[in-house]
C-alpha cells in the first residue's frame, strides 16, 4: 500500500500553502514550516495534481493515500482575505437577518475585549454558529475558546480545533487552525512539536474531507540509509522497541528450551534486529544450540528502509549465526502480512513453531474495515499450525474503531507521552531529532487523524481487545517467565526513571509516567 506523509519540515518559518478544491475555491493555509505549494484535490478525472513552479514543490509518496470521498470547499478566512479575493462566499449560515441584534453586539464586544478593535474574525465565525435568540450557550463556548487562545493553551486549542472539524464547523476550524499555527513548532517543546504534526493531520482531513489530498501532500522520503539511521537512533534512545523484542524473545527462548529444531515465523521482520540476541542466547544454551529457521515476512515499505529486499536480512542473520556456530536457515516471504497464506510459510514437520507479531497486527484491517477481516483470519491461520508459542507486542492505544474526535483525543494523549519521553533522552539540539520524529512517528499521527477506511492503516487496539481476538481464535495465555521481567527491569536502569514496567494478568506493560505505551504477552 502506498504511504503518505507530511510536507518536509526543514524550516520553521510560516509560509503559505494554497489548496484548490474541486469547486475552484482557493484557500490560504499556513503550513508551520512547509514550502509554498499549490494543491488541487479531486480534480474532474479524480486525480490529485501538484503544480510545480518557481515557488512550488511536489511531495513524492511514501504512505497510503486518503479515502476517495468527495471533496468539499474549504471556506476562505476573511482574516487573510479581507476582500474575499478567492471568489467563494461563505455559505451555510444559520443566522438570518432578524437575529437578535444584541447577540451581534455582544460578539463585537467580546471581539474587542479579546482581540482588539481591528479584528474581523467574529463576523465570519458568527455566520457559522447556530445561535438561538438568547445565544447564551454559544457565547459561553466562544468565550471559553477565546480564553484558551489568549493564555496560549495549545493542548486545549488543538482539542477545540478537532471538535470543530468533527462538527463540520469549517469556519471555526480554520480560524482555530490559524491560531494554532502560531503556537506550534517542530523545534519547540514536546506538545509544540506534536501539535505541528497533529495540525497537519487536521488540515489534510478538513481540506479534502477525506479525499485524495494526502496523495498530493507527500513528502520526499529521505535516502534509505538516512531513514535506517533515524530508526536506529529512535530504537536506541527509547526502550519501547527493545522492550517488545526482549519480552517476545524471552517467551520464545523459554518455550523452545528443550527443542532441537526451531522454526520462527516473523510477520514483520524489518531489519531482523530482534533475532540477533535470540541467536546469541541459543548459541549459549547448555547442550548446544538448536537448528534455527526463520521465515521473514515483510513488505515494500521496510524494503525501502533497508535499501533492498529480504535477502539483506537473510545474509546478515546467516553471517551472525555462522559466527556463533548456530545451524541456521532463512526463508523470505516478501509480501504484506494480510496476503499471507499457508503455502507462504514453509512449515515443515518435526519443527517446533514460534510465531512473532511485534508491532504488526494493528496494520491489518478487521471486520470494521473489510469483510475479509484479515486481522482475525491471520490469527486463525496461525492457530491451525499448532504453534508452541505466539508472541504479541502492540502499542497500548485505542484508535481502531473509535470515531474521529475520541480518536484524536487518544492520539493526543498517547503521543504526548511519547514525545515527552523522546525529549528527555534525546537533546532538543540533536541535529537529527526533527527527522526522527517526522519520519518515524509523525506519519503515523497524520494517518490516524486524516484517514478513514482502508487508507487508515494505523489501527491500534488495547490489550483487552487483543485478548478477545486471540481467545476467539482458540489461543490460551502463555505466561511470561519472571526472568523476562527481571531482564527488562535491568534494561530500564539505563533510561530515565519516569519509564515504568508493570506486570498485570500475565502481560507486561511499559509506560511513561502514568500512561501505558506498549504491551507484550504470549499465547499458545
Amino acid at each position: 500500500m502506498e504511504a503518505y506523509c507530511l510536507p518536509q519540515f526543514q524550516t520553521v518559518d510560516h509560509k503559505r500553502c494554497l489548496i484548490s478544491s474541486n469547486q475552484g475555491t482557493h484557500v490560504p493555509i499556513q503550513n508551520p514550516s512547509g514550502p509554498y505549494c499549490t494543491v488541487e484535490s479531486s480534480s474532474p478525472n479524480g486525480s490529485s495534481v501538484v503544480h510545480n513552479s518557481s515557488s512550488t514543490v511536489s511531495f513524492p509518496s511514501s504512505w497510503s493515500p486518503m479515502s476517495q470521498q468527495d471533496s468539499k470547499p474549504y471556506p476562505p478566512n476573511p482574516r487573510h482575505s479581507p476582500d474575499n479575493a478567492y471568489g467563494s462566499p461563505i455559505s451555510g449560515s444559520c443566522i438570518t437577518d432578524d437575529v437578535n441584534d444584541d447577540i451581534r453586539h455582544k460578539l463585537r464586544e467580546l471581539e474587542c475585549e479579546m482581540l482588539g478593535p481591528d479584528s474581523d474574525i467574529i463576523e465570519s465565525i458568527e455566520s457559522s454558529l447556530h445561535i438561538d435568540t438568547n445565544g447564551s450557550s454559544e457565547m459561553d463556548s466562544w468565550r471559553q475558546i477565546m480564553e484558551v487562545i489568549s493564555r496560549g493553551d495549545l493542548k486545549q486549542a488543538l482539542i477545540a480545533c478537532a471538535k470543530a472539524v468533527s462538527d463540520n464547523d469549517l469556519v471555526m476550524a480554520q480560524w482555530l487552525m490559524d491560531e494554532v499555527r502560531n503556537m506550534v513548532s517542530v523545534s519547540g517543546e514536546p506538545i509544540q512539536r506534536l501539535g505541528a504534526y497533529m495540525l497537519e493531520g487536521l488540515v489534510a482531513r478538513l481540506a479534502s474531507s477525506g479525499s485524495s489530498i494526502c496523495k498530493a501532500l507527500r513528502c520526499k522520503e529521505p535516502p534509505s540509509a538516512d531513514l535506517l539511521s533515524y530508526m536506529h537512533i529512535l530504537y536506541e534512545v527509547c526502550p519501547y522497541f527493545k522492550f517488545g523484542y526482549m519480552s517476545a524473545n524471552g517467551a520464545i527462548a523459554e518455550a523452545m528450551k528443550d527443542e532441537n529444531r526451531v522454526h520462527i515465523i516473523d510477520f514483520q521482520i524489518a531489519q531482523g534486529s530482534q533475532w540477533v540476541t535470540l541467536i546469541q542466547a541459543f548459541a549459549a544454551r547448555p547442550g548446544g544450540p538448536p537448528h534455527i529457521r526463520i521465515t521473514g515476512i515483510d513488505d515494500s515499505t521496510s524494503a525501502y528502509a533497508r535499501g533492498g529486499g529480504l535477502n539483506i536480512v537473510g545474509k546478515r542473520l546467516s553471517r551472525l549465526a555462522e559466527s556463533f556456530k548456530v545451524p541456521f536457515e532463512f526463508h523470505a516471504a516478501s509480501m504484506p502480512g494480510t496476503e499471507v497464506q499457508l503455502e507462504n510459510l514453509g512449515v515443515r514437520p518435526g519443527e517446533a513453531l514460534a510465531v512473532n507479531f511485534a508491532f504488526v497486527l494493528h496494520h491489518m484491517p478487521d471486520e470494521s474495515v473489510s469483510t475479509e477481516n484479515h486481522r482475525d483470519r491471520v490469527l486463525r491461520l496461525v492457530k491451525s499450525l499448532s504453534p508452541k508459542v505466539v508472541t504479541l507486542v502492540e502499542q497500548e492505544s485505542n484508535t481502531n474503531t473509535a470515531a474521529f474526535f475520541p480518536r484524536f483525543l487518544e492520539t493526543l494523549n498517547y503521543y504526548t507521552a511519547m514525545f515527552e519521553s523522546i525529549n528527555v533522552t534525546l537533546p532538543r539540539e540533536h541535529k537529527e531529532r526533527i527527522n526522527i520524529e517526522q519520519h518515524c512517528l509523525a506519519r503515523d499521527v497524520v494517518n490516524i487523524i486524516a484517514c478513514e477506511g482502508m487508507e487508515r492503516v494505523e489501527r491500534h487496539e488495547l490489550l483487552g481487545k487483543w485478548r478477545l481476538r486471540f481467545a476467539m481464535a482458540g489461543f490460551t495465555p502463555y505466561p511470561l517467565s519472571s526472568l523476562v521481567n527481571s531482564t527488562i527491569k535491568t534494561l530500564l536502569e539505563n533510561y530515565c526513571n519516569k519509564y515504568r514496567l508493570e506486570e498485570r494478568d500475565g502481560a507486561l506493560y511499559l509506560g511513561w509516567m502514568n500512561r501505558d505505551l506498549v504491551a507484550s504477552c504470549a499465547w499458545k
